[in-house]
């Protein structure tokens, strides 16, 4: 099972988008500051997330909602961004 997911950082309000195969452990990756994209933005809060059966769904659902088209839903639909 994959997980796309949508972290708010605590620091400056910005959202990140991505996917991985254990949700628990890279959110706390993200909040232990090893991960280059996102270390000196953390702390990070799980706003959202959705679960994928195979790995390229997930990729693929990632990319759509890092999409101008994704973010709109995101937005309007959840309240987020």
């Amino acid at each position: 099972m994959y997980y796309v997911y949508v972290l708010r950082s605590l620091k400056d309000g910005k959202f990140y988008t991505g996917y991985t195969n254990d949700l628990q452990r890279r959110i706390t990756e993200h909040n232990s500051q090893t991960e280059v994209a996102t270390k000196n933005r953390a702390p990070f809060q799980p706003v959202y997330y959705e679960m994928c059966l195979a790995k390229e769904d997930g990729m693929d659902r990632e990319k759509y909602l890092k999409s101008g088209r994704g973010k709109s839903i995101l937005k309007t639909e959840l309240n987020i961004f």
